[in-house]
Order: structure tokens, then sequence, then C-alpha cells
């Protein structure tokens, strides 16, 4: 029961709280909670597939060590889904797992990367071509200080609100963007318009600061997960949080009309993958 419920919340839009599950650090691994860690961006990378490091400013030696500690929180998070979510299991493609030591308050960024703007994410250069894309967080600030979210309107709010104006896509730019080496793959009219989504979503002030919205601090010590495609959500304020990322075909979930993409695919009335 605890199971089908939180699979039923996630593919509401919902996101799943875990207070008490925390990702603990060996005792030599205190050393990166510095924002000195990451070289020039908000978040140090590893892909964990091809056992590559990005990001990081750190030694060769003091990388290997970074490198464990990252590996050690995406495996753990690979056990949490397969645990948790047994009905994913056999879709779940695991990304990106990142860290991020950076304060998230006052963080210089575009209005495009400043994520303290309510968006849900969409890759510019990662096609996604309608699977989902589940993150899992976990807070391990050792001040005690919390990750602060705010929580936006749902999915099919936000594309009943901008879906009859965006532009669609041009014929033949998908694969001029894939051919130049702008996207890793063709950009599928679905991208086109999550992509478009989350910059209208950003660049509109007035929806960001008056549409229905709610703030949540996530503890340090805590975790929470959320298929951040459907969740509108911004991050406000934190330093020193793990991120996993998961892709997931729409054809595994148990709900497939809760999508982002046949949200739009019936909103549009057209097949966009």
């Amino acid at each position: 029961m605890e199971q089908e419920n939180a699979l039923h919340a996630l593919e509401q839009g919902s996101v799943l709280f875990f207070p008490q599950l925390s990702f603990s650090l060996d005792k030599d691994e205190s050393r990166f909670l510095s924002p000195t860690i990451a070289a020039k961006s908000k978040n140090v990378s590893l892909d964990c597939s091809r056992g590559i490091l990005k990001g990081s400013s750190t030694d060769e030696a003091e990388q290997q060590l970074l490198q464990s500690m990252m590996q050690r929180f995406a495996t753990s998070t690979v056990a949490l889904l397969h645990n948790l979510l047994p009905h994913y299991t056999a879709g779940l493609v695991q990304g990106r797992t990142s860290f991020r030591p950076v304060e998230i308050a006052q963080r210089a960024a575009s209005w495009r990367k400043d994520d303290t703007r309510l968006h849900v994410d969409s890759f510019p250069s990662s096609p996604v071509q309608g699977k989902r894309i589940l993150r899992v967080f976990s807070n391990v600030n050792l001040q005690g200080k919390s990750r602060s979210w705010r929580l936006g309107e749902p999915f099919e709010n936000i594309a009943r609100r901008y879906l009859p104006v965006l532009p669609r896509p041009v014929w033949g730019s998908s694969q001029l963007l894939k051919l130049t080496g702008i996207t890793k793959s063709r950009r599928s009219a679905y991208d086109h318009f999550m992509l478009q989504l989350h910059d209208r979503m950003k660049a509109d002030m007035d929806y960001q600061s008056q549409v229905d919205q709610v703030a949540f601090d996530f503890p340090a010590g805590s975790s929470w997960m959320t298929f951040t495609d459907q969740a509108s959500h911004a991050a406000m304020a934190g330093q020193h949080a793990f991120e996993q990322t998961f892709y997931l075909p729409v054809a595994c979930m148990q709900n497939q009309s809760l999508s982002p993409l046949r949200v739009l695919e019936r909103l549009a009335n057209r097949t966009l993958v």
C-alpha cells in the first residue's frame, strides 16, 4: 500500500519527502563541503556509466575521493527507487549525479539559468523525447541549513496557460541542431514545447509573483524526490546537496495520461514524439 501511494502521489506531480532519510558522509568527505570544490559552475557532475567527473577544482587524488562519494550517493538512490518504486525498475535509466556545494541565494545567473524562478525541467542540449525526468535530492548541510523551495501550480494549468502562445517548431530545425552539435540527439516537438514552457515561466515575472505557490524547507539530513518535468519548482536557498537524475519511459508509468507528454499531446491534439 505504501508503495502504491508513493507511486500515485509521484505521478500526480507531488514531491515525496523523506525527513529521516539522510545520506551520511564519511569522515574524510566533509572537506568537500566548500564552494571552492566546484570549478566554475554551480555543481560537480558524475557520469556513473563512464566514470567521468566534471566541474571539480580538486587535484587528481582528491577527485578520486570525490568521485567515490558521489558514486556512493548514486548507488544509494538506485536502491531507494528499486525498493520504493518497483513498478519502475525495468524502465529506469540512471542519468547524471550532481553535487551542489554552492549557496543558491544571491548566486549570479542569467534569467534562463536562474533556478530561483519557478520552472519545469527541460534540457536544451539533451532532448528526452518524452521520457520522464525523475530526480532524487539529499540535503547534507552540516550546519543544519535547510534547502528552500517554492512549489507552483499543477502542470496542466501551466500548459493551458502558455501552450496556445508558444511558437511551433521550425521544419528541419531538429536535424540542424543535432548536426551542428547543439543537441546530443534529435529535439522532438515535445522537447521543443517543454523548453518553451521552461523559458516562458522564467521570463514571466508577473507569473512568478502572482501564481499560487507554497514555500517548503527541506531540512538538513532529509531527502526528497519528484518528477521535475512536471512539478513546478524553484530552489531559493541552501548549500551542500546531492541530486540524482533518472529517466523513465512514459510507457513504464502506472498512469501515462498524467505525464507531460500526454497532457501536451491532448491539449495540442497532435503527436509530439
